[in-house]
């Protein structure tokens, strides 16, 4: 099977990969018929999507940023991938325009086959459980909240319209080699190989789900074209302790971990999955099966950096 992706990690993970032994020659006709576009091509997350539907034979339109070509001509199935993560609270503005307002122009103008919204299991951080239908609580004098709000409001315009191909993915960390990004897990390896010295802000025993991007452009294809419910998670289901995977990294590169004085606790709710395994049967696999494969990816990414930036780092004796 053809890989998009040119990079060593997806090379070797794809080869073992489910998401591409799920493609046979009766999809990849279907596909070529069919139209999709993407907001957000820019993304990680819109990037990846748009080199996994060309791969598959779908006619991709991807509007540049700012952009209104995608009024008046057919769009297929829309997935909206526009989004702000690490950086909301200092762009409160631009996060709900982009989480709210350039949705719901798209959704009164555009014309489509489907249209799926990217939203975020982080809305569940808060909530009892992380079931699609959880209450899930919010307190508008939090700063932190602004991004749980605006998702919200995003997946409320959407679902208030009443159309079955309307749909919600709610994501959980995706990961990849995505190394310019700001995330925990981009962060710790990037720390682990620069400077020799993970430090941790929360506890080791502190819990979050990850889930591989190509396993998530599968699921997103999936929950277009054959989801029967407005709203899915798409998560591996297992949460991964920051412990564990600071362990895998000092194997790898012989990094110091230092726990920062009184750090918290937090723990994510496991994400239920069971929509969404029974809309694609299959097992998605954990982060630490690819942790190791990510961690030499970015060694070569810095090539012969790494060992003048460990030289620079001038390590400090690790407190645990």
């Amino acid at each position: 099977m053809r890989i998009c992706c040119g990079s060593r990690i997806s090379r070797a993970i794809g080869a073992c990969s489910l998401f591409y032994q799920r493609w046979n020659s009766s999809e990849a006709g279907r596909a070529a018929s069919m139209k999709a576009t993407v907001f957000g091509a820019t993304g990680f997350i819109g990037a990846r999507l748009v080199q996994y539907l060309r791969a598959k034979g779908y006619e991709v339109f991807a509007p540049e940023r700012g952009s209104r070509s995608w009024c008046n001509q057919p769009l297929g199935h829309v997935f909206y991938c526009i989004g702000i993560t690490a950086d909301f609270r200092r762009r409160p503005l631009d996060t709900v325009q982009a989480h709210v307002s350039v949705v719901s122009d798209i959704l009164h103008h555009g014309i489509f086959d489907s249209f799926l919204y990217l939203s975020s299991t982080r809305v569940y951080c808060r909530a009892s459980g992380a079931h699609e239908t959880a209450v899930t609580p919010v307190v508008s004098a939090d700063p932190s909240d602004l991004y749980n709000l605006s998702k919200l409001t995003g997946e409320a315009a959407c679902l208030a319209l009443g159309r079955d191909h309307v749909r919600v993915a709610r994501l959980s960390n995706v990961y990849g080699s995505d190394f310019s990004s700001e995330n925990f897990l981009s962060s710790i390896i990037q720390d682990a190989f620069r400077t020799g010295r993970i430090l941790l802000r929360t506890a080791p025993d502190s819990e979050k789900d990850y889930i591989w991007i190509e396993d998530v452009a599968y699921a997103l294809e999936q929950i277009a074209l054959k989801g029967s419910e407005q709203i899915y998670n798409v998560a591996s289901g297992e949460n991964t302790r920051h412990g564990a995977i600071t362990q895998v990294l000092s194997s790898v590169t012989g990094c110091d971990v230092v726990v920062q004085e009184g750090a918290p606790i937090q723990r994510f709710p496991t994400i239920d999955t069971t929509r969404l395994s029974r809309l694609v049967s299959c097992e998605f696999r954990p982060l630490l099966a690819h942790l190791e494969l990510l961690a030499e990816e970015f060694r070569s990414q810095l090539g012969g950096n790494i060992e003048a930036a460990l030289t620079a780092s001038k390590r400090p004796a690790p407190t645990r």
